[in-house]
């Protein structure tokens, strides 16, 4: 059996969100104004927050800011805030807000225009954007969807070509240290703060609080005029970035066999019969590899693998988000498990191809899922799940509970469609 290379194990993801409602509310924005100004003249506000969007707020302040960490407060500063009390503006800025999960962990911040009885210790020449790590960071999708893809469409809609200081609130040490090399490149002279380990005030010519997000893996064009992005340009930036430095790529480049990489799982939605499939890789012509990428797996190295691989084939799951790091005509094979077709479609099925990479899918029959077993054939957990689903509780045995024991004969039908897609591909390539 071909060697296989093993780099770690997945984190057990969260729970994640599986409703996203792409239509705006009516439009709510509140805004303190400037004393002595005409709100309507054309005048900026000194704060102004949108609270519009269904999963994200937005404010700023656009003039001299002041963060004192330690209150979880920044304050709008300025003459005009001598005489004059407004009541604080609030948010939370991580982009889940209709997930009251995600959003239960993340810390709220006060805005304030006030004078405090505070002096600034270090002073920024570049605007402040602030946002949260809490939420599902840990998971690794989440931390791509809701911390990094929301971070490019932002800077790119507010800051093209100018440099920011990311402000973070609730980054914990691994995070920075697992992302250090693409936050630098989000602020090329690495102004990058971690706001829940200062104890010294820090001030900046303005603000911005929030991040901007358009879906789950999506970068819409249309909403980032006149400075046009898409997942292609997110993806371009990524190879950017861990290719700088010469990243080693795992497999060879000049190789007889198309290379592989089964993504393995240990917790829920693993393939029990995860060595079978590797077998029947190997038969049909694959050289086989498992990844198990850790939280503490540098990403240079994960690029490395993926980027280096004809085929990737997981399970759903946070693995998959990998699929960026892939060279348009590889090939993505999907396990679908039971109940979670709406997930598995809109992460990793419409991204992929809009990327140009090939797309397969192998769905699990419910007498593949260990569901059947636990829950019995007459269950609503394996008749309707989308009805079972219904009541939030339920939503987690569809991801949690369920491993899958995949049938080999069905599943090399699959692998061989993989397996044709990976030579075409290997030979446009050499």
């Amino acid at each position: 059996m071909t060697k296989r290379n093993k780099v770690g194990k997945e984190d057990k993801p969260s729970l994640q969100n599986n409703t996203w409602n792409v239509k705006l509310r009516t439009k709510l924005l509140i805004s303190r104004s400037v004393p002595d100004r005409n709100v309507n003249d054309g005048s900026a506000a000194a704060i102004t927050c949108d609270y519009s969007h269904q999963e994200y707020d937005l404010c700023t302040i656009n003039g001299s800011t002041l963060l004192d960490s330690a209150s979880s407060t920044i304050f709008a500063v300025g003459p005009h805030t001598k005489d004059k009390y407004h009541a604080p503006l609030k948010i939370r800025p991580y982009p889940r807000k209709s997930d009251k999960v995600a959003m239960s962990g993340v810390k709220e911040l006060n805005l304030i225009e006030a004078q405090p009885k505070l002096s600034c210790a270090v002073t920024h020449r570049t605007p402040a954007l602030v946002f949260s790590a809490a939420g599902y960071t840990g998971n690794y999708y989440h931390e791509i969807n809701d911390n990094f893809i929301p971070l490019f469409i932002t800077i790119n809609s507010l800051f093209p070509n100018r440099d920011v200081t990311l402000v973070v609130t609730e980054g914990k040490l691994w995070w920075f240290q697992k992302y250090a090399e693409l936050l630098s490149a989000f602020s090329p002279h690495r102004s990058i703060i971690s706001a829940d380990n200062i104890s010294t005030v820090h001030c900046f010519p303005s603000a911005t609080l929030g991040l901007i997000k358009h879906g789950p893996m999506i970068i819409d064009p249309k909403l980032l005029l006149p400075n046009p992005k898409t997942l292609l340009h997110f993806r371009d930036f990524l190879g950017k970035v861990y290719t700088k430095s010469g990243t080693p790529f795992m497999y060879p480049k000049e190789k007889k066999k198309p290379q592989l990489t089964v993504i393995s799982r240990t917790h829920s939605r693993a393939i029990v019969n995860e060595e079978d499939v590797i077998k029947v890789g190997e038969e049909l012509g694959f050289s086989v590899h498992v990844f198990e990428p850790s939280r503490s797996t540098p990403m240079a190295k994960v690029y490395g693998v993926i980027h280096g691989s004809d085929v990737l084939l997981g399970v759903h799951g946070a693995g998959l988000t990998n699929f960026l790091f892939m060279r348009p005509g590889s090939v993505l094979v999907q396990v679908k498990p039971i109940g979670l077709e709406w997930v598995s479609r809109t992460y990793y099925e419409k991204p992929p191809k809009y990327l140009g990479v090939e797309y397969l899918e192998y769905k699990i029959e419910v007498n593949e899922s260990s569901l059947l077993q636990k829950y019995g054939a007459d269950s609503l957990v394996i008749k309707d799940p989308g009805a079972f689903q219904r009541k939030w509780p339920h939503k987690r045995v569809h991801w949690t509970e369920q491993n899958v024991t995949i049938d080999i004969a069905r599943f090399r039908k699959c692998l061989i469609k993989a397996h044709e897609k990976a030579k075409i591909f290997m030979s446009k390539v050499n």
